[in-house]
């Protein structure tokens, strides 16, 4: 189990980035270039991810090389890192490449701290990867499968997928955030099917119900998740959260995590949660 999930993680992740590549290609080759043009720009803001990762690169003490820039440029950055010299320091610079042979060589021994910390590095990454991209693609695809009278299948698979690996990051990410915890117990497999049924069900109506509400109303949709992107926001600065502390820093934070809860709940701090996720439900 411990080998097979960054396993898993990777061929979701390599599944939905091929099916992404045909829907490229279908809509290239069917002359259909707005989709074509719109799909493209759901690629662009995962490169913050691809950012916040060569950022812990040069945290970790490795300096930006080219074939660095180059796994970065093309998306990559969180598959697998360059090899490093023997004078690097990159203890915190795995990926789930890495994860996958260091827990394959940990089987049968005990979780160590440093796998933990990996996975939880690359869990991280892969979450804020599926919110900025693979979140506005389910959007997309969807709308084009279900609205706009497209008959082709291609696109309603390449969004079932980017939903079904959005809900694994946010599994993977609980499922890290669980081990990292003094104590931890390792979920089973069961409860981790649980889970990402939970979150496919969550996302899946939410994104369809914006689809049907967007095919009924028009823009009238924008408006709909702009009330509820304010809602949460303010929810979220009145909890004081102090992950981020800068003044500024503080309300981007919660600016950006309100949009993403206008989807799903994400638990970004310690201690008992039942009370916030109550009240998240009962909001939204």
């Amino acid at each position: 189990m411990r080998g097979s999930f960054p396993g898993l993680c990777l061929a979701l992740l390599a599944a939905e980035r091929c099916a992404r590549l045909c829907v490229l290609v279908h809509y290239g080759l069917s002359g259909q270039h707005v989709w074509f043009w719109l799909t493209v720009s759901c690629l662009v803001p995962g490169y913050a991810a691809q950012l916040l990762s060569a950022l812990w690169f040069g945290a970790d003490g490795r300096q930006p090389g080219r074939w660095l820039l180059v796994l970065h440029a093309l998306q990559l950055g969180i598959w697998k890192r360059p090899a490093p010299s023997p004078a690097d320091d990159v203890s915190n610079s795995s990926r789930y490449w890495d994860v996958l042979q260091m827990a394959t060589a940990a089987e049968g021994k005990g979780i160590g701290r440093e796998l933990l910390m990996r996975q939880g590095d690359a869990c991280v990454l892969r979450l804020l990867e599926a919110l900025l991209q693979s979140l506005p693609h389910v959007l997309l695809q969807t709308y084009v499968f279900v609205a706009a009278g497209h008959t082709d299948p291609l696109p309603g698979v390449s969004a079932g997928l980017s939903l079904l690996a959005l809900a694994w990051a946010l599994v993977s990410y609980s499922r890290s955030m669980c081990l990292l915890k003094p104590g931890h117990l390792s979920l089973p497999a069961a409860a981790l099917l649980c889970l990402l049924l939970w979150r496919t069900g969550m996302l899946g109506t939410r994104v369809l119900a914006l689809v049907l509400f967007a095919r009924l109303y028009s823009y009238w949709v924008f408006a709909v998740v702009g009330i509820h992107w304010l809602v949460m926001s303010f929810w979220l600065v009145a909890q004081q959260t102090d992950i981020v502390t800068p003044p500024c820093h503080w309300r981007l934070f919660n600016c950006l995590l309100g949009a993403v809860y206008v989807f799903c709940y994400v638990n970004i701090r310690p201690g008992p949660s039942k009370l916030r996720v109550t009240v998240f439900y009962a909001v939204s």
